[in-house]
């Protein structure tokens, strides 16, 4: 015991991975009790900590996380015995890698408890290595080996390497625009479904990370016949996503799939980095853009219903000390402080919004007692819901050429040639695996589609999945008990479409009327269908 305790007390040269006279010592020791032992040491030569494993491996527990924002290597380096000759083995590259040591280093040790061989790798800062598609496949160089050699006096000359480490990460960097209030990150999908599906679902995630204002440095696609239900993805692939953040200076994972909390807390404990699902990054966007009262509240609510299951995800700080009855530890009693308060504050949002349901519905039977028709615009996001409404209206609703650009549902006086006169409405976008919590969020707005008396189905026709997005409205049209209603297709964005024949094919095929929200001559036709459909 003695002997471990001046092992972990010594300093090292910061120039040599070893001396001769450490590499003595711990390969004795370790031969004596049969098992590997490490050290853990910063760049000044300190041993921060002393790791004592089995005969076969070594586990290396938490370390700090000082020097890991932004990309940087840890600043720490790893050195451990060897009872054999085996060399650097593939839990010490996925240390490496996940872990961003400056230096993984192997001390081999001889039956007679003499030093042997020192091994030692580093990250590669150069290109990524070839990507590999196949399930479990065999992970890129992403690394680097020296040249084994004997422990001699002779200087490594590791401060100069772990210096020139960094320099050429940070010239691969670009400019250091996450200092801006920008979040860059890494976009990721693990999907059995053939890779066309993938990479479209891909581009619209890119999507959502643009209207949320995040940098997208990089897209990752992984095809898996099983999903692995710790990581999502191979631990490889997760390695080499990790070098590439810390090329690329990310700071934030974003996953196409749903991740459950388990998950999340496996992939940031081995990345070090955030790591947020598709659902979050809806919520996110949501959150952002409401501006209503109605619409906060009911963001508010998707939220907390999103967040409650992931309460019982506990820090490791808060763990249960005692079980049974009148013994439960600190780590349960503020999670269940957590889980009450949520539930409590999700019971008044649902008091709220019940208040807020029965103020539109006092308002609709203003409108029904009028006798004013109703025409309500659906459709996929970003289809240009808005945009038609302003120019059907002469409003002036915000209305961008990004994702979720508007929440709030608006309606809008719409008076026909003829002297008729209707109420126009715009509600919240449609998107694929558009999250539950969102959906029975917004069932107090999406009850004003239920007293449309015609829906208009807003289709971009310029964007090459509109048959896709056709599909996911009218699924979830069905999915709200809204597919009786009398519906009108139109699509939309003709003027981005060069093939005006295809279009007019496409049209005849949906029975869609072709507009252009920004064409005022392409809108009669729409007026005039749209007049017809209210007097049936």
């Amino acid at each position: 015991m003695k002997v471990l305790e001046r092992l972990g007390r010594r300093r090292l040269d910061p120039d040599h991975i070893l001396t001769p006279e450490l590499a003595r010592s711990l390969s004795g020791l370790s031969r004596e009790i049969g098992r590997q032992l490490g050290l853990i040491v910063d760049r000044s030569g300190q041993v921060e900590l002393l790791l004592v494993g089995d005969h076969r491996s070594i586990m290396i527990p938490g370390l700090p996380q000082s020097r890991t924002a932004g990309g940087r290597l840890r600043g720490l380096r790893c050195v451990h015995t060897q009872l054999g000759n085996e060399g650097l083995t593939q839990d010490d590259f996925m240390d490496l890698l996940f872990l961003r040591l400056d230096l993984m280093s192997v001390l081999e040790v001889d039956p007679e408890g003499w030093p042997g061989k020192l091994h030692s790798a580093h990250l590669s800062p150069g290109t990524m290595g070839e990507q590999q598609e196949a399930a479990g496949g065999a992970e890129s160089r992403s690394w680097i080996e020296l040249p084994p050699h004997q422990v001699s006096r002779k200087s490594d000359q590791l401060r100069e390497l772990i210096s020139s480490l960094e320099a050429e990460f940070t010239r691969l960097r670009p400019v250091r625009e996450v200092d801006r209030g920008r979040d860059r990150a890494i976009l990721v999908s693990v999907s059995s479904a053939p890779r066309r599906a993938a990479e479209e679902s891909m581009a619209e995630l890119a999507e959502l990370a643009a209207s949320a204002e995040v940098m997208v440095l990089a897209e990752v696609i992984q095809r898996r016949d099983k999903i692995n239900p710790r990581f999502i993805l191979g631990r490889g692939k997760l390695g080499e996503i990790m070098l590439q953040a810390l090329q690329l200076n990310a700071n934030l994972l974003i996953f196409d799939q749903e991740l459950n909390p388990s998950q999340v807390r496996s992939i940031t404990d081995h990345t070090e980095m955030r790591v947020i699902d598709r659902t979050q990054l809806i919520l996110d966007i949501f959150a952002r853009r409401a501006l209503s009262r109605e619409g906060r509240l009911q963001i508010e609510m998707a939220q907390l219903k999103y967040m409650l299951p992931r309460l019982g995800v506990r820090d490791d700080a808060l763990s249960r000390l005692t079980g049974g009855i009148g013994g439960r530890g600190p780590g349960e009693t503020r999670l269940e402080i957590d889980r009450r308060r949520t539930r409590d504050r999700l019971t008044k949002l649902a008091a709220k919004l019940k208040a807020v349901s029965k103020e539109r519905y006092r308002r609709r039977e203003r409108r029904r007692k009028k006798d004013v028709p109703v025409l309500s615009l659906v459709g996929y996001t970003n289809a240009g819901k808005s945009t038609l409404l302003n120019a059907l209206t002469g409003s002036d609703i915000l209305a961008e050429d990004q994702l979720f650009a508007t929440l709030d549902p608006t309606s809008r006086r719409l008076r026909f040639p003829e002297e008729m006169e209707v109420i126009i409405t715009d509600t919240v976008g449609f998107i694929r695996h558009l999250p539950a919590e969102l959906l029975q969020a917004f069932k107090a707005t999406l009850e004003e589609l239920g007293e449309a008396d015609v829906l208009i189905h807003v289709v971009d026709i310029s964007n090459p999945r509109f048959a896709e997005h056709i599909k996911v409205v009218e699924d979830l049209l069905r999915e709200l008990e809204l597919d009786q209603l009398p519906r009108l297709t139109v699509f939309n964005k003709v003027d981005l479409v060069a093939d005006g024949q295809w279009v007019r094919e496409e049209a005849q095929r949906y029975d869609a009327l072709p507009v252009s929200a920004l064409d005022q001559e392409t809108l009669p036709p729409l007026l005039e269908r749209a007049r017809h459909a209210v007097l049936k």
